[in-house]
């Protein structure tokens, strides 16, 4: 049986993608080994495949992925392996280093466009590191693949390198909305966000434009790096009965409250190639709930809502005229094409081409 070892930069439990994959592999006859960290607030789970997280000294920063690198380099170059598989470009370097000593095949798996992301914007230093990894691995990558059309193009024009695209879609599922709000939703719509709360997510403009939408709620569920400064911003805005930040839950229990909603929103923002190029997993994750969504023009989520006829496209984005918009919206009816969307968008679909990748390694 073929080993596959997978690496990620997280503590394994809420990555949803990769542990897609690492269960389709699983299933096609792989023996799947994945890697992550190991953190002070990490909680045992179990999987289907075999788990292991890194004990680490620093947890985030530069010294964070030098240690994290350099442990994964050697536990990969002392470990029984076929297929290696990287996540992302803060763990390719080790697995392209071992693939080249040991004549391994690598495989890497784009989530998005690493050298990209809106948090490297004004560190142009660390930005230019992160770029000439890219720049010196990827143009020899034989087998990669990525989230989306735009990032794929993206990838063959700057690195002449083939990228397969696998869509985080989610697994089918039969919804239902089981649980419940602790906060009273009679006589609401509810507008719900799930995902980072990081910047460029559109979460501020969706705040401001509470306070024009009377009749609504606005439910975040996730955390990040601005999660305290949006509670501040609700306070000082006197929105804390319309705004409810929900921070962090579990996966089970977001598939019980997302379909609680009356419209899901992706209102990223064009802070750059990664941004404008995303396809978040909370669209599907919405279209599997059958909530209609409201997303950003940006060109891979503007294709889903036009291609399945799912929701809207934001028209402006001045607080006034967007709740205006939302307004109009949650008066439409989007049932039948989110049913046909909801059994067309799922992972099922897809195995087979993530699986002929593996058969296909060159």
């Amino acid at each position: 049986m073929k080993k596959i070892i997978v690496s990620v930069t997280n503590d394994l439990t809420t990555d949803q993608r990769v542990d897609k994959v690492c269960n389709t592999l699983h299933n096609g006859g792989y023996e799947v080994l994945l890697i992550g960290k190991k953190t002070k607030s990490s909680k045992p789970f179990h999987r289907n495949y075999t788990t292991k997280r890194i004990k680490l000294l620093f947890q985030k920063g530069v010294l964070f992925y030098a240690e994290f690198n350099l442990r994964l380099f050697f536990f990969l170059l002392f470990s029984k392996k076929t297929i290696l598989l990287a996540n992302d470009l803060d763990t390719l370097m080790p697995n392209y280093l071992v693939g080249k000593l040991q004549r391994k095949k690598v495989v890497f798996d784009s989530h998005e466009l690493f050298s990209e992301i809106p948090e490297l914007v004004h560190r142009p230093f660390v930005k230019k590191i992160w770029t000439l990894l890219e720049n010196w691995m990827l143009p020899n990558l034989k087998n990669a693949y990525t989230v989306c059309d735009s990032i794929a193009l993206y990838y063959a024009k700057k690195y002449t390198t083939e990228f397969k695209v696998i869509r985080n879609l989610p697994i089918s599922k039969n919804i239902q909305p089981r649980g419940e709000f602790l906060f009273d939703t009679s006589e609401k719509k509810v507008i719900l966000y799930q995902g980072a709360v990081n910047i460029g997510r559109g979460l501020e403009l969706m705040i401001d434009c509470m306070a024009l939408l009377p009749n609504c709620l606005f439910v975040i569920v996730g955390t990040g790096d601005i999660f305290k400064e949006l509670k501040t911003l609700i306070t000082e805005k006197n929105l804390g009965n319309q705004v409810k930040l929900l921070g962090q839950i579990s996966p089970e229990k977001l598939h019980t409250i997302t379909p609680l909603a009356d419209l899901g929103v992706s209102l990223e923002e064009d802070l750059g190639l990664n941004y404008r190029f995303a396809l978040p997993n909370k669209i599907f994750d919405y279209i599997q709930a059958e909530i209609p969504v409201l997303v950003s023009d940006l060109p891979e989520m503007k294709k889903i809502v036009l291609d399945y006829e799912v929701g809207e496209i934001v028209a402006d984005n001045t607080p006034k005229l967007l709740a205006k918009q939302i307004e109009k919206l949650l008066e439409k009816n989007f049932s039948i094409a989110l049913k046909a969307a909801k059994n067309d968008l799922i992972w099922e679909h897809q195995e087979q081409d993530l699986l002929a990748i593996f058969e296909k390694l060159h």
